[in-house]
């Protein structure tokens, strides 16, 4: 068991230091941020890094999500970044020294109608083909694993079968943001909280510091990642990203003994569902239809959830709803992230991730560590350059999260 977290530990500073020029500076404190600000620093000797977040740390959507791992994507360019995930969070705990509570307890996608039938048994086989652990169960297997279930026939959304990725699970989002902080601060790297970036300045067509509400704060590479918010810093630099934010809704119920053993997802009717450590389930919807940076949406999509839930989980009509909450979400056209350089030098753009940003945390710090290292895109991340929105090689994972974007 990992220690209590510090509420405000000496390594979070307020104030940034006015006379200091940094290597390289990464804009936004949650789970991305955290692990590109780490993998530089470890894999590529960059320790003179600031990393800054306008509230506190990991108070964005690293606070916001339902916590799920996992690495079944259809296409080859997002199983080859989630599976590198999957890899790296199966070794993370005892890398970065600190407790996640990263529990492989397996993920089930459910199929209710033919069609649900046949793409599922497709991304089966296309996840077989790319080294991803994934099945397809019949109801019955299906509530093998998931006793919970209800697979009767007599229901609006009947369980015809389920792929299954047993290596997937879940963690503990904050402790994970606390393990990739800690281990950051041990390598040198200034974490400055309450300091929002207002405007990335540029000269020439390169970068060369930020404007923040502590004051201007200098460094020659600029990397983004601040979920929702990207898009509010690269418009001032004439850099259109083709994006939508939108709220994502999600919700907890009051404390259970263990009843549900693994992670339930059904993308045709927008609920997926999980039981927390402490005992909470925890239940995730689809995204509100219209834009915003609102962090509670409309009623209607909760409601719809928990309808949908209860005939799946007869049991859940005992649960009594605890909080609800959104998170803010970017969204692409193909609903697969921008992980890229762009026509301004030394900015580099981490954004676009919808419902796939925790999963990907340690991958995508990696991959983007490397990008702003290197000034190229890493292999991983190359296909998702935002070249692809004009070449039409698009990556369309619609329907990949198991909640309909």
């Amino acid at each position: 068991m990992a220690e209590e977290l510090p509420q405000h530990p000496d390594f979070l500073w307020d104030n940034p230091d006015p006379k200091k020029t940094y290597d390289a500076i990464v804009v936004g404190g949650g789970g991305h941020g955290l692990a590109t600000a780490y993998y530089l620093a470890k894999n590529h000797g960059m320790t003179n890094i600031a990393l800054l977040e306008k509230g506190w740390l990991a108070g964005g959507n690293m606070a916001r999500n339902t916590t799920i791992i996992r690495s079944n994507y259809l296409w080859n360019e997002s199983a080859a970044i989630y599976e590198h995930a999957m890899k790296l969070w199966e070794g993370l705990t005892e890398e970065l020294e600190y407790e996640m509570f990263f529990s492989q307890r397996g993920v089930l996608n459910l199929a209710h109608t033919l069609g649900d039938v046949r793409e599922s048994v497709r991304r089966v086989e296309a996840n077989k083909l790319n080294g991803v652990d994934a099945e397809w169960l019949t109801p019955e297997q299906v509530k093998e694993v998931c006793p919970i279930l209800n697979i009767s026939d007599n229901v609006r959304y009947p369980v015809m079968g389920a792929t299954y990725q047993p290596r997937a699970g879940i963690a503990k989002h904050d402790w994970v943001a606390w393990g990739y902080a800690r281990k950051c601060n041990e390598l040198g790297v200034d974490i400055i909280q309450n300091c929002e970036v207002t405007k990335v300045l540029s000269d020439g067509g390169r970068a060369i510091g930020v404007e923040t509400t502590r004051g201007r704060i200098l460094a020659p590479k600029i990397a983004l990642a601040a979920a929702g918010h990207t898009t509010t810093l690269t418009d001032q630099l004439g850099v259109r990203l083709p994006t939508q934010s939108h709220p994502l809704q999600a919700l907890v119920s009051e404390l259970f003994e263990p009843v549900h053993p693994t992670v339930v997802m059904s993308n045709h009717v927008h609920m997926y569902v999980s039981q927390a450590h402490k005992g909470e389930l925890v239940m995730g919807a689809g995204i509100d239809q219209y834009n915003g940076y609102a962090q509670r949406g409309s009623f209607h999509v909760v409601s719809e959830q928990i309808a949908a839930s209860i005939e799946l989980f007869p049991v859940f009509s005992r649960a009594h709803l605890l909080r609800t909450w959104g998170g803010i979400v970017d969204v692409t056209l193909d609903a697969s992230p921008i992980m890229s350089l762009c026509d301004v030098e030394g900015v580099y753009i981490n954004c676009g991730w919808g419902t796939g940003g925790f999963k990907a945390t340690p991958a995508c710090g990696w991959a983007f560590a490397s990008t702003v290292a290197n000034d190229r895109p890493h292999e991983l991340n190359e296909p998702f350059s935002l070249e692809r929105f004009t070449t039409g090689h698009l990556i369309d994972e619609h329907g990949a999260a198991a909640v309909a974007h």
